[in-house]
């Protein structure tokens, strides 16, 4: 007895040390074998692998270890799987019930109740630190995710990097409550601009919203030249689908007025997405294609390029192909099928002089 006690007891020790309260472990018996014999000077003359054996056959039983059957062996007679998986560790409800039910108002614990390895001390403390706030919610102002996330949970990234807090991904879905509640606003970063000489904010009226960085400083040059189509007071780089974010700020910076948007972008699928979600999301405004610029990128079409990993939104495709002429639609339908694109790259302060 005094012998399968002290197998059994190194065993379970090195099992409890490796389960895992939320995902199963792979385990080589022979690896396990070795390091009994390692720790236990008499385990021959014990005949310690019958009382290996027998733990093992026992540890499957009660479902602590469940065998991998893919024909590999451990090699020893009686034989065993080579493989084992050590299963979750099995933890009872921790949290007081009737606690639960205090916050069962505000709170969705039907997760907890199903999975009771997350009825820790510190999720219990993040519990108490949302319902808290809940509480109070009507009288919060709107503030960032990462502002609302370092006053509730002690760091400004919990609920935004899962590498640097596994923990964080999912736990407003495990506790029932969305971002809305927590008064969280998603901030898009400010944009870009480049204002032309001699006018003050007052006297914008017209702005050009382009979509690549190389044609932003393509079209301060243009415009600093009185080159560039529209003639605008104003450049935006869209930085690609940044500008549906990024879009907002223009209202908080500039003053209350009527302003004539144009977007230049590709002449790609995403280009035409960017275009079509910019003027839906922002309908109030007054913004449409800057078909100068598009037609000039058409004439260009042996620069044409293959489209790659894009998501093709045929709607999106038909309500930007509705602003040009029949004879451009059928170029660009063309473009569409060949899965071809017109990069905005083409248009360069050289390619621009040919038109002037």
């Amino acid at each position: 007895m005094g012998n399968i006690n002290i197998i059994e007891t190194r065993m379970r020790g090195f099992i409890e040390d490796i389960q895992h309260p939320r995902q199963k472990k792979k385990l080589n018996i022979n690896d396990l074998e070795y390091q009994l014999r390692q720790q236990i000077e008499d385990y021959y003359d014990m005949d310690g692998y019958t009382l290996f054996y027998e733990t093992i056959q026992k540890m499957a039983e009660e479902q602590v270890l469940s065998p991998i059957m893919n024909k590999q062996t451990n090699g020893r007679s009686p034989g065993l799987p080579l493989f084992y998986w050590v299963n979750v560790k099995k933890q009872e409800t921790k949290w007081d019930r009737l606690e639960m039910l205090k916050r069962n108002d505000l709170l969705d614990f039907t997760y907890y109740n199903q999975h009771p390895e997350w009825q820790t001390d510190d999720e219990w403390e993040r519990i108490l630190n949302v319902y808290d706030f809940l509480k109070k919610e009507e009288e919060r102002e709107l503030v960032s995710l990462e502002e609302r996330s370092l006053e509730l949970f002690g760091h400004e990234k919990f609920l935004s990097d899962e590498k640097l807090f596994p923990e964080g991904k999912g736990f407003l879905q495990r506790i029932g409550v969305n971002k809305e509640k927590l008064k969280i606003v998603k901030y898009g970063e400010p944009f870009v601009y480049w204002l032309k000489r001699g006018c003050d904010l007052t006297s914008i009226k017209r702005i050009l919203i382009v979509e690549n960085l190389s044609f932003f400083h393509t079209s301060v040059k243009l415009l600093e030249e009185d080159l560039l189509d529209y003639e605008p007071e104003m450049i935006i780089y869209g930085e690609g689908k940044k500008i549906e974010s990024s879009f907002s700020f223009f209202f908080r910076m500039f003053p209350e007025q009527p302003y004539l948007f144009y977007y230049a972008g590709d002449l790609d699928a995403e280009g035409y997405s960017i275009f079509v979600r910019l003027k839906e999301r922002f309908d109030d405004c007054s913004i449409q294609p800057a078909l100068k610029i598009y037609r000039k990128m058409l004439e260009c079409r042996e620069f044409a390029n293959e489209e790659r990993k894009q998501v093709r939104n045929e709607l999106h495709k038909n309500a930007f192909f509705s602003w040009f002429t029949e004879e451009e639609q059928a170029l660009l339908e063309s473009l569409w099928v060949t899965q071809k694109r017109i990069p905005q790259e083409v248009l360069t302060i050289e390619s621009w002089r040919k038109w002037l």
